[in-house]
């Protein structure tokens, strides 16, 4: 629909498509409303529909990825987060995303924050809830952990993304946060991506670590179905024979949904290699192959970490990191998102 069409324009289209028994669905992309459906139409319907007031142009595509595909958006799309001053993905802006991988505690929050705000991230990451291989693991402080994650996002400005692990605490999440994760573990969890597709909130939907690319982008496909249109993709390292490494970066699989899609892609180093002296070197492999940002593991005292401590950075090594970072995005064209305004309370 155009960005000026009326409700009455958008309730007539939706009228006329589900008289011909199609059942259509309400999104939004770009700051237009979307009206999807499932089947295509004749063609006569097609051209009612084309015609009818109100309507900017008509996509037929083929295939199962519809709204993710170049053919529906040629152009990049750009996901904003965190309202005007916050963090933009895609276009020239390089995201920088970083914090622990699960919220301890007060102290240890101010201190991971300060250090990597200081060092220029655009965003802060953390779990609250954590989806576990062992039963026996550390899941994460629940809602205690939101509030803290909120908090942090009040004392400095910045936007937060965390991660939603069931259906049922999608819309609690979401109050507390700026964007949602979807983890590995779940990405394949439709009955998630359909409840987090209508969350009003973007999603960062990572790579299954056994998913293929079309899998993956499939997986997206079901956040757009539901209206969703700010997606960010992460490739966060997929299961291989090697142990040398946690899990193996896939960074061809950044340029191939780079080609394939018109979202972002970012790239997750910490989670794939599961060493912190490989977290630097795959950070800048990452900006120079076309990725969009960074999702990092920070903590201050990693030793003592109750989550993927072994591959994490240190302050001082994250702000290494970013010295290291900017001149490489610089030379792709690629400039280190800033946040617009930003200042630390101790709290």
């Amino acid at each position: 629909m155009s960005a000026d069409a009326t409700p009455d324009q958008i309730a007539d289209v939706l009228a006329l498509l589900r008289e011909i028994g199609l059942d259509p669905v309400i999104g939004e992309f770009a700051g237009a409303t979307l009206v999807i459906t499932e089947a295509a139409a004749a063609p006569e319907v097609a051209f009612a529909v084309e015609t009818a007031a109100g309507v900017d142009r008509l996509v037929m595509v083929s295939g199962a990825q519809q709204l993710t595909g170049r053919d529906f958006c040629p152009a990049d799309s750009r996901v904003e987060v965190g309202g005007p001053d916050g963090a933009v993905f895609g276009g020239d802006g390089f995201v920088v995303i970083a914090g622990p991988c699960a919220v301890e505690s007060q102290s240890q929050m101010n201190g991971v924050v300060d250090s990597v705000v200081a060092a220029g991230a655009a965003m802060l990451r953390g779990g609250a809830f954590k989806p576990r291989t062992s039963p026996y693991s550390f899941q994460g402080l629940g809602v205690a952990g939101l509030a803290l994650l909120a908090e942090q996002r009040s004392r400095t400005g910045l936007p937060v993304v965390t991660e939603v692990v069931t259906p049922q605490d999608v819309e609690r999440v979401a109050e507390e946060s700026d964007m949602l994760q979807i983890g590995t573990r779940n990405m394949q969890n439709f009955a998630l991506l359909r409840e987090a597709g209508t969350s009003g909130r973007p999603v960062l939907l990572k790579r299954g670590m056994a998913a293929t690319i079309e899998e993956w982008l499939l997986a997206a496909e079901y956040l757009m179905h539901m209206g969703n249109g700010d997606v960010v993709l992460c490739e966060r390292g997929i299961r291989s024979f090697d142990r040398s490494t946690r899990f193996t970066l896939d960074l061809s699989a950044v340029a191939e949904a780079k080609r394939l899609t018109h979202l972002p892609v970012i790239v997750d180093p910490s989670h794939s290699t599961g060493r912190p002296h490989l977290v630097g070197p795959m950070s800048l492999a990452a900006a120079a192959c076309g990725a969009d940002g960074l999702l990092i593991d920070v903590h201050t005292d990693a030793q003592a970490a109750l989550c993927d401590g072994a591959q994490a950075l240190s302050g001082a090594q994250f702000t290494e990191l970013m010295d290291r970072l900017r001149p490489v995005a610089e030379a792709v064209g690629r400039t280190l998102w800033q946040p617009r305004a930003h200042g630390l309370t101790r709290v």
